[in-house]
């Protein structure tokens, strides 16, 4: 479904049901401009399977999925976005729309279930347990996300701006400033949820590090993508670009953003 934007979703996410599925509205700008995950994760976890079915639990656009299929998996996607759906069957990812706890997997197993910047979106006992009913004895749950560090005169224009614009948001904005600590919760959530459903070995993470250099206009681009805009009106959602662009602009009309892209991962 989405990277976590620059702070992540309000307590309890996978409650947020109506924000969960605001992602489809432009999934051509979605699937163009979010980050694609490292190669070195996507062969890890092709490597730590016993074998090449996977099933990708909130697929969005199929970012992760065609990595994966470029891996030589063979990837079945669920989606609960009709949107996003349709968006990843036309790039050739086969894709059932579903939320992951209500779906029917009609006596299919898997090598591997993922999640890509998703799991926040799914109830995380739920999940890992029906995770594990559709594992094969071996596979493996994987659930990662992107926990990206922002320039600091970045997200302060940025926590400026839609404390101004959205008041009313059950986003907190304070977490902005967090940077990538402000992922430990979800981190800390999929881990519990995993334990808590039981049938795997005890939970870990991996962690991969890297940064992107974006123009200014290429963050503005993908900022709409982002949770903490999907669902405002279009005037707002210009105001906060403004705030933003401006202060990327002070900073020479590009930035460098660190990542750690950090999966919650275990083994049936």
């Amino acid at each position: 479904m989405t990277t976590i934007p620059s702070e992540p979703p309000p307590p309890a996410p996978h409650r947020h049901r109506r924000l969960a599925e605001s992602f489809g509205a432009d999934t051509e700008r979605y699937d163009r401009t979010r980050p694609r995950y490292p190669d070195a994760l996507i062969e890890r976890i092709v490597a730590g399977s016993p074998g090449r079915d996977v099933l990708d639990a909130g697929c969005g656009t199929g970012i992760a999925a065609r990595q994966l299929q470029a891996a030589g998996c063979r990837v079945l996607g669920v989606e609960p976005d009709a949107r996003m759906a349709a968006f990843a069957r036309r790039t050739g990812v086969e894709t059932e729309v579903a939320t992951i706890e209500d779906w029917d997997p009609a006596g299919r197993t898997f090598d591997a279930v993922v999640a890509a910047t998703a799991w926040h979106w799914v109830d995380p006992v739920a999940g890992a347990a029906k995770a594990a009913r559709l594992l094969r004895p071996g596979g493996r749950l994987a659930v990662f996300w992107h926990a990206p560090e922002l320039p600091p005169e970045i997200v302060e224009a940025f926590a400026e701006v839609y404390r101004r614009v959205a008041p009313d948001s059950p986003f907190n904005v304070q977490a902005a400033r967090e940077g990538q600590e402000a992922y430990r919760p979800i981190l800390d959530m999929a881990a519990a949820g995993i334990a808590e459903a039981g049938g795997f070995t005890a939970p870990e993470e991996w962690r991969f590090e890297w940064e992107h250099t974006y123009t200014r206009d290429e963050w503005l681009d993908q900022m709409p993508t982002q949770g903490t805009l999907t669902r405002l009106p279009a005037e707002q959602v210009a105001e906060v670009l403004d705030g933003v662009g401006a202060a990327i602009d002070a900073l020479g009309g590009t930035f460098t953003m660190p990542y750690a892209t950090v999966a919650v991962t275990a083994t049936r």
